[in-house]
């Protein structure tokens, strides 16, 4: 993989991410320098955005033809400080479709505003992507569910948006989208109908459920998770959502996926750590990649 010069102006690195963690609203104008930076560090003009989460890093070894970008040189964009986020963009070629794909994204836990969390999406819709992959490693709420299985996202629940974390708070971009966008529809129902044809054809398992956002990082307890079953929750992470509101406000259409990470610890008779969520991540990459590449051959951009 080859990595671009980086021909902007030196900063000290505390320095540039003091600034990013004070930055509560997102302009125009950054979205713009993080495009034109991208396209000018890649001859490639991407048709599909992914965003692997923890532990699926190792999936955008299989593009061809890459070039890689790490968020540090972007402008404006926030760096990843999580282990199992390297913290770069990977574009070129999958399934012979142009991609850009993240390895690893920022949480609002980290320290960013969740405007800042959202802020690679508005670069993609920027750089012209109308088509978004989102995967992230997720724990069970619902009791079915093993380490290891693959959920396809037909819903969630913004329970950290409505507490008022909603990467849309502030002045509305007029130039991107609605102040009010519908979420009615906030995962593609093609997409869902072609991950489902993928995964039958590759013979993969998949489950389908809602996804809710919390806060993090502390994992949750087991009167937490039995709460978030009640309500309707099947799987529970610390991503995605903040990125999915961004996406529909600016029209991409989206796929999500959750990688099950752990099972549901409902009686509180086990202990969750990231280490497990890692080392989940080393089973669900390969299914996740088949899956991927799967729904990607149906794609007609």
């Amino acid at each position: 993989m080859t990595e671009p010069y980086n021909n902007k102006t030196t900063t000290s690195s505390t320095q540039k991410q003091s600034n990013k963690m004070t930055n509560e609203w997102i302009t125009i104008d950054q979205i713009k320098d993080a495009a034109q930076f991208v396209r000018l560090n890649s001859s490639t003009e991407p048709q599909v955005g992914i965003v692997l989460g923890s532990g699926l890093g190792e999936i955008a070894e299989s593009v061809e033809n890459p070039t890689v970008i790490p968020y540090s040189n972007i402008p404006h964009w926030p760096t990843s400080t999580v282990q199992g986020h390297l913290g770069r963009l990977v574009i070129g070629y999958l399934e012979n479709r142009a991609v850009l794909i993240m390895q690893g994204r920022v949480h609002y836990y980290e320290g960013y505003s969740m405007a800042q969390v959202a802020f690679p999406v508005r670069v993609m819709q920027m750089l012209g992507i109308k088509s978004l992959i989102l995967t992230n490693a997720a724990g069970a709420v619902n009791p079915a569910y093993q380490p290891g299985d693959l959920m396809l996202i037909t819903d969630h629940i913004n329970l950290i948006g409505m507490a008022g974390l909603n990467p849309l708070r502030g002045a509305n971009l007029d130039e991107i989208g609605p102040r009010f966008p519908d979420m009615s529809q906030a995962y593609d129902r093609e997409y869902i109908r072609f991950a489902r044809l993928a995964a039958g054809e590759l013979k993969i398992p998949l489950q389908e459920g809602v996804y809710i956002c919390l806060a993090g990082p502390s994992f949750e307890t087991p009167a937490d998770l039995r709460f978030l079953r009640i309500i309707g929750a099947d799987a529970v992470g610390m991503s995605t959502v903040p990125e999915v509101i961004a996406a529909r406000h600016s029209s991409l259409r989206v796929l999500g996926i959750s990688g099950i990470s752990n099972k549901a610890n409902l009686d509180g008779n086990t202990l969750t750590t990231h280490e497990e969520v890692l080392e989940a991540g080393k089973i669900i990459a390969p299914k996740m990649m088949k899956l991927i590449s799967g729904f990607i051959q149906r794609l007609v951009l």
